[in-house]
């Protein structure tokens, strides 16, 4: 309702920044008054801006947000943090959706089971609906994953089987 409003008056989409703005002020009002039972629940916004640049946002219950490049929030956050903050440089210099889908994956099999049935993904694309991938697609994209990782330990094991015999 907020967003149509803003259209409405304003005459413009509302920017992810400003939504966000809404939505923390929303969880404040209702953290801080008595009477009212608070949010218990952080929310991670995502969009993109209308010069197309995205946008990742995260709310806490007490009204703050901030903005990441990366985020993850719930059971074993700090976990998935730490991986994305070591591999995200790297992966994102190609910038494909792929390569940050692929990304998002990894970090979470850092911390749940290896099943694919444990895992959804949505990818939100430029000018696009949400899309929430189907469960064979986040099978393959773990199947690829565990051989990369497979691979990369048998060539360390042959270069350290190889460094020891010379």
């Amino acid at each position: 309702v907020e967003c149509q409003s803003y259209r409405l008056t304003v005459e413009d989409a509302p920017s992810v920044d400003y939504i966000t703005r809404y939505i923390a002020s929303v969880q404040q009002k209702y953290t801080q008054s008595g009477g009212v039972r608070p949010f218990g629940i952080a929310n991670l916004i995502i969009g993109f801006d209308t010069d197309g640049t995205p946008r990742l946002f995260q709310t806490v219950p007490s009204g703050t947000f901030s903005e990441w490049k990366a985020d993850a929030i719930g059971r074993n956050h700090k976990t998935v943090l730490e991986f994305l903050e070591k591999k995200y440089p790297e992966v994102m210099e190609g910038e494909g959706a792929h390569d940050a889908t692929k990304l998002a994956v990894r970090a979470l099999l850092e911390v749940v089971e290896s099943s694919h049935k444990n895992i959804e993904v949505a990818v939100l694309r430029r000018g696009k609906e949400l899309e929430l991938l189907e469960e064979s697609q986040v099978e393959e994209l773990v199947k690829n994953i565990e051989d990369e990782k497979k691979a990369q330990e048998e060539s360390k094991r042959a270069q350290v089987q190889g460094g020891s015999q010379q």
